[in-house]
């Protein structure tokens, strides 16, 4: 796959759809972690970054350090959302769990 994305230049639109879908996967784990976890879940977010950004670095093909490096840092962003998303709620943007407090 690496040689025929390479021979065609076409690993940077690979990157690009990767990215795309890994940041549109984040989106709804940021809401479904604060609404069944609430802030909490922001530990999860900080544990798979620095393991992502481990392997990142570990890694021998470009291709999957990239998606690495781009699933860690969009671990480190959601901790930041989880609280935002908090503040949503707050506001009545997204809907409370009502068995939590």
């Amino acid at each position: 796959m690496t040689d025929f994305l390479s021979a065609h230049h076409l690993l940077g639109l690979a990157i690009g759809l990767a990215t795309f879908l890994i940041i549109g996967l984040f989106h709804p784990l940021v809401i479904k972690g604060e609404y069944y976890f609430g802030v909490r879940c922001w530990w999860a977010f900080l544990i798979l970054g620095i393991a992502t950004g481990i392997l990142s670095c570990f890694s021998a093909d470009l291709f999957w350090s990239i998606l690495l490096g781009v699933i860690s840092f969009s671990s480190f962003w959601s901790i930041g959302e989880v609280f935002e998303q908090r503040q949503r709620v707050r506001k009545g943007w997204f809907p409370a769990n009502p068995r939590r407090r």
